[in-house]
Order: structure tokens, then C-alpha cells, then sequence
């Protein structure tokens, strides 16, 4: 395609969500290569994505930039890249988070120097959405969360709870310091393994480098935070599957996820690339199907719009530490990793991700469960 007519209709998709090429307003885009226009109608999200990494373009707020051409669904009206099309097509196929594909996320995103996450998260290390509804700092919606869910799964003393995806250890070593239970925790990220280990040591908590596929015993509780994620939609039965044969009746479980509000196999094809590979968010409707027969759905509970805060805290913090950060990464990833915080935090703000906590129970709670908000 011609320079000039992608420059039309790039300009004219902009303008339409009101975005001005080379305007004064923080949202702007002001484009530093004019082959930016072509490239974005042939590559589309991951054109978008990489032209930013090579300083193509710039954006003074990146995030509300994002926000309005998520808000406007601009994506739907350029054509998908014909390699895109495969990947769908392959995802309803193959099944791209086996057990061994189920470790390249880890081994490319959390298995990045520990450095890197001590620098943006809390000091809790948690590494999900906050609950920001009485909150004002990052340490505070952190725990805030971590409380909600405690009290979502009317955690006692004594009792076992089971936390899939334990990530660096935060959920557990709280649970069992401010609950008195015990936990399990697994994740297959070494560098999280390590860490945790470290982080809850001393407490009744035991960190296993398990898959998920691998757990077999039972407990009174069964959490699973910002994992499902990474389970993919051919293995969502499996996991529910898992969950059940986890949870002692009577108990509850608690599943923590990003959600989307329409179906798809694959995420953003640049996200997928760059930051979560055979990553993909769930729709309610598929968290519901995966249930069926073995869950009564108790709860519900959306604050999508809190991982905005959450994304932009991070930010915050990634920014304030890059000068301590750059002696191990270079300018390049400063850039992606400015693009992925930013542009997740105008995805939730434009409400096309949402955060969902849902608490299910294998028969349902007698007289019916109260939801904790």
C-alpha cells in the first residue's frame, strides 16, 4: 500500500477517536518515520507495537492514547495481518499451553531478574491487580486485596489453603501470617520458586516448582491469582478439573483472572510475542462452561477499573528505578515494558479487560454465600 493512502486512513482512524498526528494534546501521536502508516495497515497490533520500540513514534501519554483507540475499537477496522489468522486458527487446534509450552512464559517474563519486579511491585511482591476502593498507595490496594480474598474464602485457623500460581509468594506469606493457615503454593517460574521460598520462610508454607496438571492432594481452600491467564482455553476444563479434585467439600475456591468481553484464542498479537507468550484471557461465559457439573458459581465481583491504578502505580515505580535498572537493560526494553504497562493500563481504563474474582463452591454454600466487597 502507498504511503500517502495508509497516511489517509491511518490519520482518519486517529481523528476519529480524537487523536490529532503531530498535535499539541498529551495524547498525540507524533510520528518520527512516515513508513509508521503502511506498517501499521499491513502488521497491525504488533507493527504498532514494534515501530514504538524503534522509536518510529512517540506519545506523550501513552496510556490515554491507548485508551481511546481501545475505546473507539479502532483494532476491528484494519484488517488482521494474514499471519494473525494462522495463529487463531492454529490456537483452536494445538494446544498452546501443554506443560512444556507452559514454561516459555516463565522462562521469558518471570524469570526476568528479580531486580526488576522488586523495583515496580509492592513490597509484598504481588504482581495482580490491587483493590483500590479504600486504598490510596500501592502497598495499601495490595494488601487491601489480599484481605478481600482471605475473607472471600472465610479462611480460619488450622485450615490448608492450595494457592496455584503463588507467583513470589505474597498471598501465602499473608494468609499464613494474618489467617494462621497453612499454604501450598506452585508456580513454575524458578526465579518466583527461589523467591518465595526465601520470602515465606519460617511460616507453615510450603513453594513446589510444580505444573499445575501435577497436584493431587486435598485442601480446605483453593485460590489461584492472575494464572488462569496462562492456562489457555483448551485447558480450562482441566483446570476447573484440578480445582475440584483439590478442594475438600465443603470448601471454596477462588479464581482471580483478567477477562475480556469477547471471545478469542490469542491476545494482541504484541503482547503475545513480547511479554506473555500462549497467553490468553478468558470470557466469562468460558469461565461458566468450564464449571459446569463441577462448581456452583457463588460470587462474582468486577473492579477491572482498579488494575488501571495498579498498571499506572507500576509504572510509576518502573520509571522512579529505571536509572538503577539501565546497568542490566537497554533502552529497547525501557520501551516495551513502558508500552506493555501502558498500554494494558488504557485497556482496563477503556473497560475492554476487566478483572474478575469469582468464588465457587462444589455444592454450594447451605443457606447461601455472602460476598465480601
Amino acid at each position: 500500500m502507498e504511503k500517502t493512502t495508509a497516511n489517509c486512513i491511518v490519520q482518519g482512524l486517529l481523528q476519529s477517536v480524537g487523536i490529532t498526528i503531530n498535535g499539541q494534546a498529551p495524547d498525540d501521536i507524533q510520528i518520527h518515520n512516515d513508513n509508521f502508516y503502511p506498517r501499521i495497515i499491513r502488521q497491525g497490533a504488533v507493527g504498532l507495537g514494534e515501530s514504538y520500540m524503534e522509536k518510529w513514534w512517540d506519545v506523550q501519554r501513552l496510556d490515554n492514547f491507548f485508551a481511546k483507540i481501545l475505546r473507539g475499537n479502532l483494532e476491528s477496522k484494519i484488517s488482521i495481518p494474514w499471519r494473525f489468522k494462522i495463529k487463531l486458527l492454529l490456537a483452536n487446534i494445538i494446544n498452546l499451553q501443554t506443560k512444556w509450552r507452559s514454561k516459555q512464559v516463565a522462562e521469558q517474563h518471570y524469570d526476568l531478574d528479580n531486580d526488576l519486579f522488586t523495583a515496580m511491585l509492592d513490597k509484598r511482591m504481588v504482581y495482580s491487580c490491587g483493590y483500590w476502593k479504600h486504598a490510596t498507595t500501592l502497598e495499601q490496594a495490595q494488601e487491601a486485596k489480599l484481605d478481600l480474598i482471605c475473607q472471600k474464602l472465610q479462611l480460619k485457623p488450622g485450615m490448608r489453603l492450595l494457592d496455584i500460581g503463588c507467583g513470589f509468594g505474597g498471598l501465602a506469606r499473608y494468609a499464613a501470617e494474618k489467617y494462621q493457615v497453612s499454604v501450598v503454593g506452585v508456580t513454575i517460574s524458578e526465579q518466583q520458586y527461589q523467591f518465595a521460598k526465601q520470602y515465606c520462610q519460617g511460616l507453615p508454607v510450603e513453594i513446589r516448582l510444580q505444573d499445575y496438571r501435577d497436584i493431587h492432594e486435598s485442601y480446605d481452600s483453593v485460590v489461584s491469582v492472575g494464572m488462569f491467564e496462562h492456562v489457555g482455553h483448551l485447558n480450562y476444563r482441566a483446570f476447573m478439573q484440578v480445582a475440584h479434585r483439590a478442594l475438600a467439600d465443603g470448601g471454596l475456591f477462588l479464581l482471580h483472572t483478567i477477562g475480556g468481553n469477547q471471545l478469542s484464542s490469542i491476545p494482541n498479537e504484541w503482547i503475545c510475542r513480547y511479554i506473555f507468550p500462549n497467553g490468553v484471557i478468558p470470557t466469562i461465559a468460558q469461565i461458566g462452561k468450564s464449571a459446569e457439573k463441577l462448581f456452583v458459581v457463588e460470587d462474582v465481583h468486577n473492579f477491572g477499573a482498579d488494575y488501571d491504578k495498579t498498571l499506572m502505580a507500576w509504572y510509576d515505580n518502573f520509571k522512579q528505578h529505571w536509572d538503577q535498572l539501565k546497568t542490566r537493560y537497554d533502552e529497547r526494553f525501557y520501551r516495551m515494558w513502558t508500552y506493555y504497562l501502558l498500554c494494558c493500563a488504557g485497556s482496563f481504563r477503556a473497560r475492554t479487560n476487566q478483572l474478575w474474582q469469582v468464588v465457587l463452591s462444589k455444592k454450594g454454600v447451605l443457606g447461601g454465600y455472602q460476598g465480601v466487597r
